[in-house]
């Protein structure tokens, strides 16, 4: 098989697909010869990755929702057959100190960042073990592995994604499934440029200063790149993966070793 096209044949589906890592998981899978489905709230950058691929799909829902997720899953099938490799993309990122988190707020990050990739991932799991072949990635973040000021109900998500990932792992481990999750730091994407908003809004800073601040973190001193992350995806979902499961992968440029 050649190794730049992989997954030929696979139906790769990725929530939160129409930017940022999302987009470019998606480009860099179809790239490999799977066939994509995009998934996301808003259409217009959904249909705007499928047009730039040639095997791929558009499939609206909110992940949050049991319902829309299981008739989602039901209408991307249609078209591409049972989900491969699923790509838990999908997430959301609110600051406040914690005394002044609302509850709103924390039921906002658990259900986006969590309780979205529970329900996707419980979705797709029943064919992947009947065929015993599946790939399950969930796009963590180092707030998975380390905590953050201000954004403890990120932290609290995340770090429930790697609780799930690894509990999951261990269920699947003799199915012919995978589950990973892919951490990265800090990376140039529109969860970056809200950050930055926060830090200025907060700060009076500028917005140099802010991503200075930001980007200390990292020891390599620079952003992450969402092709960056896209490429551990690819690995982990290939044919050459099969032994690393429960994992967490940080792309952090030695924020955490």
């Amino acid at each position: 098989m050649n190794e730049t096209h992989h997954l030929d044949g696979a139906h790769a589906l990725i929530t939160g697909g129409g930017t940022g890592i999302g987009a470019a998981i998606a480009t860099r899978l179809g790239g490999a010869g799977a066939r994509i489905t995009v998934v996301g709230r808003r259409p217009e950058p959904l249909e705007e990755i499928v047009d730039r691929l040639s095997a791929a799909q558009a499939v609206p829902f909110d992940v949050t929702e049991e319902a829309a997720v299981e008739a989602g899953i039901s209408a991307s099938t249609e078209r591409f057959g049972p989900v491969d490799v699923l790509v838990n993309n999908a997430g959301a990122a609110e600051s406040a100190p914690f005394d002044r988190t609302t509850l709103a707020t924390w039921r906002r990050m658990l259900e986006v960042n969590l309780t979205g990739a529970f329900l996707l991932s419980r979705a797709v799991l029943p064919a992947m073990v009947d065929r015993r072949r599946g790939r399950i990635v969930s796009i963590a973040s180092t707030a998975a592995l380390k905590g953050y000021a201000y954004v403890a109900a990120y932290c609290a998500a995340k770090h429930g994604v790697l609780g799930m990932t690894r509990s999951l792992a261990l269920e699947v481990a003799q199915k012919g499934v995978t589950v990973n999750a892919v951490c990265p730091g800090y990376s140039e994407t529109e969860l970056l440029a809200g950050s930055v908003a926060n830090i200025t809004a907060r700060t009076g800073i500028g917005e140099d200063e802010a991503r200075a601040r930001l980007v200390r973190s990292n020891p390599q001193g620079r952003f992450v790149s969402p092709e960056e992350v896209a490429e551990t995806t690819a690995w982990l979902v290939g044919p050459n993966a099969g032994a690393i499961t429960g994992q967490a992968i940080a792309v952090a440029g030695g924020e955490v070793m």
